[in-house]
């Protein structure tokens, strides 16, 4: 019985140890590459409805760059520019990254995002809203 308690010490000892491991990747100490799951896209006048990353003008994958704190599309020779992070804060366990784009010249369509990553999952949630148009999109990263 002895045994038994020790090799189950041993195996939660483990799986703390691999999870202290991993749990440095999403805390904004790592570049990370963001998978774009799941987009909803809502209007006023209209019910929620999901769409295709491209249909709401997103890169199918994003790169995140804490040290330049820009958001870009990961794939090579894609036209979209930067996004800057304007803000970034741990709360309760996400780390939270804000900032705000102006969109296309000549078009009123520029927009405000919050993106949200559980530092112990990776998971994403990144909600933008402009005027007569919001944006839920769910992903999954990674550590570069």
């Amino acid at each position: 019985m002895k045994s038994y308690i020790w090799i189950m010490c041993a195996f939660l000892c483990i799986i703390a140890a691999a999870s202290a491991v991993g749990a440095g990747d999403f805390d904004g100490s790592k570049p990370l590459l963001v998978s774009v799951i799941r987009v909803i896209e809502c209007t006023p006048d209209s019910a929620c409805q999901e769409v295709t990353a491209a249909i709401a003008g997103l890169p199918q994958f994003l790169k995140i760059d804490f040290t330049n704190k820009t958001i870009r599309p990961a794939a090579a020779g894609a036209e979209m520019p930067p996004s800057t992070i304007e803000r970034q804060e741990v709360v309760d366990g996400k780390l939270i990254l804000q900032g705000a784009e102006d969109g296309y010249e000549n078009m009123h369509d520029g927009i405000g995002w919050t993106m949200a990553i559980s530092e112990t999952t990776g998971q994403v949630v990144l909600t933008g809203s402009g005027e007569q148009v919001a944006f839920v999109v769910f992903g999954a990263c990674l550590p570069l």
